[in-house]
């Protein structure tokens, strides 16, 4: 998106990690701006414009004037930019000239809005999976943002890319059944049903009574009954031996 804001630089004489912490003393940041065919140049800008830009409705996708002192004056946008990670003080930036009548591909923020049916009246979760797409476009045409409504989706329906509203030259280069977002069911709901319901063709499963019990069972009263045997056996010798014993005294 073109705005008409103006960031003053000027010409950067020596690089290094010391110039570089001599100009942050200054209130400065290191920058470099390169494209168009044209010389890569070092310069200092203010950090105060650059993280106001990049904080705009059209974020890194603004195009906006760089000025240098002495110098040319272009449109340019942000392509690469590093912050500290703690105090998040801009802490270096590269800007890309642009030229206004060549095309460029751009990743544009997608922002979705309203309460989706499925939500609302089937217990569905609403996830959003892209949180942006790439268009082809010209220059002045770089939208901020994509509104994306989600009102209508029902459980298991989805908002593609291809669905998303194009305008003027713009172009869509991400896959069109890129899935923007998605009403599905709660994990936890699938899970309960996939344990109560059983598998296609197959019947519900009976409880099984416990074998083990069974078992130990039958192998304490195995031994019991062997018993009984050998003492039956034992009391028939000891009688047939009596009979003998008698008959011999007669």
């Amino acid at each position: 998106m073109r705005r008409d804001v103006t960031v003053s630089a000027e010409v950067r004489q020596t690089r290094g990690k010391n110039e570089a912490r001599r100009l942050r003393v200054k209130g400065l940041t290191p920058a470099v701006i390169y494209g168009s065919g044209m010389e890569t140049v070092a310069v200092a800008v203010d950090p105060k414009q650059v993280i106001k830009i990049l904080h705009s409705g059209s974020g890194h996708n603004t195009i906006f004037d760089l000025a240098i002192q002495g110098g040319e004056t272009t449109p340019v946008m942000l392509v690469d930019w590093q912050l500290d990670p703690v105090k998040e003080n801009l802490l270096h930036a590269d800007m890309k000239r642009i030229d206004l009548t060549k095309r460029l591909r751009v990743s544009v923020p997608i922002q979705t809005h309203g309460e989706a049916k499925g939500v609302k009246l089937e217990g569905g979760l609403l996830e959003v999976v892209a949180r942006e797409i790439e268009i082809d476009c010209l220059p002045d045409e770089i939208p901020g943002h994509f509104d994306v409504d989600v009102t209508e989706l029902m459980m298991n329906q989805a908002v593609r890319a291809s669905d998303v509203a194009l305008a003027g030259s713009m172009k869509l280069v991400s896959p069109a059944d890129a899935v923007i977002a998605h009403v599905i069911a709660l994990k936890a709901e699938v899970e309960a049903v996939a344990a109560v319901e059983p598998a296609e063709g197959e019947a519900a499963a009976t409880p099984e009574e416990p074998e083990v019990i069974k078992k130990g069972k039958k192998e304490e009263e195995a031994p019991a009954t062997e018993e009984k045997g050998k003492e039956k056996e034992k009391g028939k010798e000891k009688e047939k031996g009596k009979e003998k014993e008698n008959g011999k005294k007669k």
